[in-house]
């Protein structure tokens, strides 16, 4: 029997970043044909306070990686967040993807129970099981930034819709 937190964790992620893929592969094909400096869509933002897209698809794909790692019970791999680009970004996703294609279920098993501790940016640390962690805190956080990413091109005019921000299911 497949682990519940793996099946709605990493095939979840798998998804939602299989379209975040196609997403930015739109918006790279739209700079293109509109004759668009790419950097102009990279550095898009909603809100003068907000990450720009660059920075959105980086903290999407981070919340993959290390919200799997942790509920698999493995060190986070560490990424650097040095991508300028749609190719570099697309790139970051596909490491991302294989990492998490590489965690089997049986690693999920106790993972609604395991004790994650988290300290996000700030020096107060969080604790928590692994179920709340995963529905409370992970995703909430990854799908607010796939959803920012797939926003900030959809205002800059990049023809994508409900189904590309989907993906593949």
């Amino acid at each position: 029997m497949t682990s519940s937190m793996y099946t709605t964790s990493i095939p979840v992620f798998k998804q939602m970043l299989g379209g975040l893929k196609g997403v930015l592969a739109k918006a790279e094909a739209h700079a293109a044909a509109k004759n668009i400096d790419p950097n102009a869509l990279l550095q898009a933002r909603l809100y003068p306070d907000m990450f720009p897209l660059l920075r959105q698809v980086q903290v999407a794909s981070d919340f993959a990686k290390s919200v799997s790692a942790r509920l698999a019970g493995v060190e986070v791999p560490k990424i650097e967040d040095k991508e300028t680009t749609f190719a570099e970004l697309q790139a970051r996703i596909d490491t991302i993807l294989a990492f998490i294609e590489g965690l089997g279920a049986a690693k999920f098993d106790d993972a609604a129970v395991r004790e994650i501790v988290t300290q996000a940016g700030t020096p107060k640390e969080k604790r928590f099981t692994g179920q709340s962690y995963l529905l409370n805190y992970g995703l909430p956080h990854f799908f607010f930034h796939t959803t920012t990413a797939y926003a900030i091109l959809r205002h800059n005019g990049v023809e994508v819709g409900k189904k590309d921000y989907i993906g593949s299911y």
